[in-house]
């Protein structure tokens, strides 16, 4: 225990003292130079007992209070975060919390008992010890002891490099961070992301939501299967460009993460079809998919399965698949009546047929890429047209107001030479948040040269008799 004091102590200190590389603070004015002129400069923001004599402030006031005094020191001094976290929990274990807040006792409040300081108050917030229980009967004397909704909330103003290097100042604020940290984003890494990982996931398996996105390819099977052996609750996971990862990162994801909703993929050319099909038939939660690139994974086969077991399926991201044919497409129409945005730009092998399938069996679909799908005539332009009209015939109750009834509100359907203007008008009229004048452009129609006339109810507006004299 006398160890770990040490050590604490220690990290706390050097948070306090270091500097980010090339930074010279000494000689600012205002600007702390030493120890003991960084623990005057705090105290000078800290709360004084009088604010605190309104017995009946709960919890989260004294909370919002201390964030405050932490967001005015940052402010007036312009210095790394980490070291003005140092400095204010290094100078918050000078005192006794529990002596700050003695006018708040004396009465019961709000169920709280009666007591002449915050010991018992605070009990609730303290970070727990190694062995995951509170430790009783021990004082609010230090900055180990902060309450674990202020440091959270304090480490929520940095970015996660500060929260990962909070991690490791102590046992009882890796727990802390380990209990309320949610959020996780890496792609500021640029090397050593593999390891990293493999060292944060078993701390943090709290986790909801991880950003691993990579410029260059660094993850690899390992960092997968240790974030699915500790991050159990993860329901969105970004891995776009991690060219090292294979199948078993996949099948490792399938049944270490059941409640993923969303899933990026994207770029990850090494993943087979049966991989895929086998982490879908799992996680039937999927509502976001991006398959972009996936050339080997998104197969009509594993289309199937898709639209098989992820009924709530509501964007799908199948850009540049190129073996996906009308076959996979038509399949996800019928499976995943869900759909809202449907990306199949660069699928060459598509026909109209894919989208007669989306206009009748997605009626709400909001947008639709099929950017360089040259094999798509008029007839699927004019089955888009009428699929509003064929919706609200379906719909028994129309609700007033619901974002239903806006129908299509992008479609790319650049460099399609094979489209006529009046096919393409059909749909812009049919769907007036459809624009292609350029405030708003949601109907991208580049590199169709006979398209050129086609154009949004805002363009004839602009050239109706009379606009011009209500300008002035």
């Amino acid at each position: 225990m006398a160890e770990s004091r040490v050590v604490c102590m220690q990290a706390v200190a050097y948070l306090a003292s270091g500097m980010e590389e090339g930074d010279d603070e000494s000689g600012q004015e205002g600007v702390p130079d030493s120890s003991s002129s960084c623990h005057h400069f705090v105290n000078g923001f800290m709360p004084s007992p009088l604010q605190f004599h309104d017995a009946a402030s709960p919890v989260a006031k004294v909370i919002d209070i201390f964030l405050s005094c932490f967001q005015s020191i940052r402010r007036a001094w312009d210095g790394s975060f980490d070291r003005v976290l140092g400095c204010f929990c290094s100078t918050l274990s000078i005192w006794r919390l529990s002596e700050l807040f003695s006018g708040i006792g004396g009465r019961m409040v709000g169920g709280r008992p009666e007591t002449g300081n915050l010991d018992v108050w605070f009990k609730s917030l303290m970070v727990v010890n190694g062995r995951g229980k509170k430790d009783s009967g021990v004082a609010i004397t230090g900055w180990k002891d902060l309450p674990m909704e202020l440091l959270l909330r304090i480490l929520s103003l940095g970015d996660d490099r500060m929260v990962i290097a909070a991690s490791g100042v102590c046992t009882e604020w890796r727990y802390a961070i380990s209990l309320g940290l949610s959020h996780l984003c890496l792609s500021w890494c640029k090397e050593n992301m593999n390891n990293l990982m493999l060292s944060l996931a078993p701390k943090f398996t709290k986790l909801q939501v991880l950003s691993l996105r990579q410029n260059k390819p660094q993850l690899e099977d390992n960092a997968i299967q240790t974030i699915a052996n500790n991050c159990h609750d993860l329901c969105d996971l970004d891995l776009s460009k991690s060219h090292k990862l294979s199948d078993k990162s996949l099948y490792a994801l399938a049944h270490g993460c059941p409640r993923l909703t969303k899933l990026n993929i994207s770029g990850c050319t090494s993943f087979s079809d049966t991989a895929l099909a086998y982490l879908t038939s799992l996680c039937t939660n999927l509502r976001y998919l991006n398959l972009c690139g996936c050339v080997r994974a998104a197969s009509d086969r594993a289309l199937q399965v898709i639209a098989y077991n992820c009924r709530k399926l509501q964007s799908l991201n199948l850009g540049w698949c190129e073996g996906v044919t009308d076959k996979g497409v038509i399949c996800l129409a019928l499976g995943c009546p869900e759909l809202r945005a449907m990306d199949l730009c660069g699928c060459v092998l598509i026909t109209d047929e894919s989208v007669v399938a989306l206009a009748n069996g997605c009626s709400r679909l909001r947008s639709l890429g099929l950017y360089y799908c040259q094999n798509i005539t008029d007839r699927a332009m004019y089955s888009l047209a009428n699929s509003l009209a064929k919706s609200k015939q379906c719909s028994c109750t129309p609700v007033q107001g619901n974002d239903d009834e806006e129908g299509l509100m992008n479609l790319n359907i650049s460099q399609c030479t094979a489209l006529t203007p009046p096919a393409v008008q059909a749909v812009c009229d049919s769907f007036p948040a459809l624009h292609t004048c350029p405030e708003r452009h949601s109907l991208i129609i580049s590199g169709c040269l006979s398209l050129t006339s086609v154009h949004c109810a805002c363009a004839f507006q602009a050239h109706r008799p009379g606009r011009a004299g209500l300008s002035h």
